[in-house]
C-alpha cells in the first residue's frame, strides 16, 4: 500500500474482516437449531446470495467509486427521494442492529470466561452494555486506535478459526456425532432457506469494500478480485465451521449452548483449553466488529444528513466526532438490552435483504451503464425478495416478535423520511412566500 492507497491484500482484508466479525459467533447455534444437519447447506445458500450481490457491488463500485458506498448506489439508481432516503435510513438502522447482534454475542461468550475463574457474578447484559460503552469511548478517543485494533483482530481471529477448522476436521474421524450430517437429519428446503436467511447477517460486511473503492490501486483489476476472493473465502470458512460443529456435538448439546456453540464445539478434542481459546477469539472478534461498526454507522448518518436525507443537525460534532456516534451507541444499548438474540438476528437479516435486493435492482436497471450482465443482478434481486418472503413466513410463527419489530423498524424508516421531506418542503415554501408587509410596501 503506497501513498495512502489500498492494495489488493488490504481490500480483501476489508471484505473478510467485515464478514468474519461477530456474526458467525452469534448465529451459528441458531442456524443449527433451524437447519439441523443441513446447516452447511443453509450457510451455502446464504453465501450464494452474497456472491450474486457481490457481483452487483463490483460493477457499481467500478462505475461509481465513492466513499458513500451503498448510499451512493441507491441514490444513483433511484434519485434522492423519499424511497431512497428511507432505504438509506434503513441502512443506518441495520448497522445499529448488527451492533446489537455483536454486543449480544459478546455478552453470551464473556460470562463463560468469567465462569472458568469460578467467579460468575455478572450476567450477559452487563457485559453487552459494557463493551458498547468501552468501544464508544475508544471511537471518541482516537480513530487511529480503532484501525489498529481492527487490523490486529482480523489476523488473530482468522488464525484461531483456521486452527479450529484443522483440529475439528481431524476430530471428526471416529466421532459418532458425524452421522448428524446425513441428509436424513436435514430440515425441509423451506426451513433450510429460512435458516440460511436468518444467518445471512454473517455475510454482511463485504459491502464495506465499496466505501474504500476510490482508494483501491488498479481498481478495474483489484475491485472484482477483492469482492469475489473475500466472499468465496468466507463461504468456504463458514461451510467447514458448520460441518465441524454439527459433526462434533449432539443436537441437544448445541441447543443448550446455542449462544456460544462455537466454543462448546472446541471441547471434544481440546477440552477447556479449546473452549477458552474460542471464547477469547469470540470476544476479540465481536469487540473489533463493534469498534469498526460504530465508526461506520456514525459516518452513514453523517453522509445521510449531508445529502439532506436526515436532519442537518446530524452533521454537527460532539467531542470532535459526528453526533451520530453517540446516537448509534445509545440505540445499540437499547436494542441489546430489550431484544433476544434471535429477534436481533432476524431484524438484521431482513434489513440487509431489503437493502441488498434494492442494490441488485439498481445494478439491473443500470446494467448497460455499468457494463453488467443483466441476468446476474436480476437473479440477485429475485433471490433476495424470495428469501425475504420465506424468512418472514417461517419466522412469523416461531419468532413473531422479531418479525413485527423488524417490519415496524422498516416502516418507521420510510415514514420518518416522508415526514422530514414534508417538513423541509414546508419550510422552503414559507421562506419563498412574501409576507403581508412586503405586499403592502410593494
Amino acid at each position: 500500500m503506497t501513498n495512502n492507497k489500498i492494495g489488493l491484500k488490504e481490500a480483501i482484508s476489508i471484505g473478510i474482516g467485515g464478514m468474519v466479525g461477530g456474526g458467525i459467533f452469534a448465529v451459528l447455534g441458531l442456524a443449527v437449531n433451524l437447519a439441523g444437519g443441513g446447516t452447511p447447506i443453509a450457510f451455502l445458500i446464504a453465501g450464494v446470495l452474497a456472491l450474486l450481490t457481490a457481483y452487483s457491488y463490483t460493477k457499481l463500485s467500478l462505475a461509481f467509486p465513492d466513499r458513500g458506498g451503498t448510499v451512493k448506489f441507491i441514490n444513483q439508481g433511484f434519485g434522492k427521494n423519499v424511497g431512497s432516503g428511507g432505504l438509506n435510513n434503513l441502512l443506518w438502522v441495520s448497522y445499529i442492529i448488527m451492533l446489537a447482534l455483536y454486543a449480544s454475542a459478546f455478552g453470551s461468550y464473556a460470562p463463560n470466561l468469567v465462569e472458568l475463574t469460578g467467579d460468575k457474578v455478572l450476567d450477559a447484559h452487563v457485559f453487552s452494555s459494557l463493551v458498547v460503552v468501552v468501544a464508544t469511548a475508544i471511537n471518541y478517543y482516537s480513530i487511529s486506535v480503532v484501525g489498529t485494533i481492527e487490523s490486529y483482530a482480523v489476523i488473530i481471529k482468522l488464525i484461531i478459526l483456521i486452527s479450529f477448522i484443522f483440529v475439528g476436521v481431524y476430530g471428526l474421524f471416529g466421532n459418532p456425532n458425524r452421522s448428524q450430517l446425513a441428509m436424513s437429519t436435514w430440515e425441509n428446503p423451506i426451513q433450510l432457506l429460512a435458516g440460511g436467511m436468518v444467518i445471512f447477517v454473517a455475510y454482511e460486511g463485504f459491502e464495506l469494500i465499496a466505501n474504500a473503492a476510490p482508494d483501491i490501486v488498479n481498481p478495474k483489476k483489484n475491485i472484482p478480485k477483492a469482492y469475489f476472493y473475500s466472499v468465496i473465502f468466507v463461504i468456504l470458512l463458514y461451510l467447514i465451521i458448520a460441518v465441524v460443529t454439527v459433526g462434533s456435538l449432539p443436537f441437544d448439546q448445541i441447543a443448550k449452548a446455542e449462544d456460544y456453540v462455537l466454543a462448546e464445539a472446541a471441547k471434544p478434542l481440546l477440552g477447556k483449553i479449546g473452549f477458552t481459546i474460542i471464547t477469547i477469539a469470540a470476544l476479540i472478534s465481536t469487540f473489533s466488529a463493534i469498534n469498526a461498526s460504530l465508526y461506520g454507522g456514525s459516518r452513514v448518518s453523517y453522509e445521510l444528513a449531508e445529502d439532506d436525507e436526515l436532519p442537518h443537525e446530524l452533521t454537527s460534532q460532539l467531542w470532535n466526532q459526528p453526533v451520530g456516534l453517540l446516537i448509534t451507541a445509545t440505540a445499540t444499548l437499547i436494542l441489546t438490552n430489550t431484544l433476544k438474540l434471535a429477534s436481533i438476528s432476524t431484524a438484521g437479516s431482513l434489513g440487509f435483504l431489503v437493502i441488498f435486493g434494492m442494490v441488485n435492482l439498481v445494478a439491473y436497471r443500470l446494467a448497460r451503464d455499468i457494463k453488467a450482465y443483466k441476468v446476474i443482478p436480476f437473479m440477485g434481486a429475485i433471490f433476495c425478495f424470495i428469501a425475504l418472503v420465506a424468512l418472514i413466513g417461517q419466522q412469523y410463527d416461531s419468532n413473531r416478535t422479531g418479525i413485527l419489530i423488524s417490519l415496524a423498524i422498516m416502516t418507521s424508516c420510510f415514514l420518518l423520511e416522508w415526514l422530514y421531506k414534508q417538513r423541509s418542503r414546508n419550510r422552503r415554501l414559507i421562506k419563498a412566500k412574501p409576507n403581508s408587509f412586503d405586499k403592502g410596501v410593494s
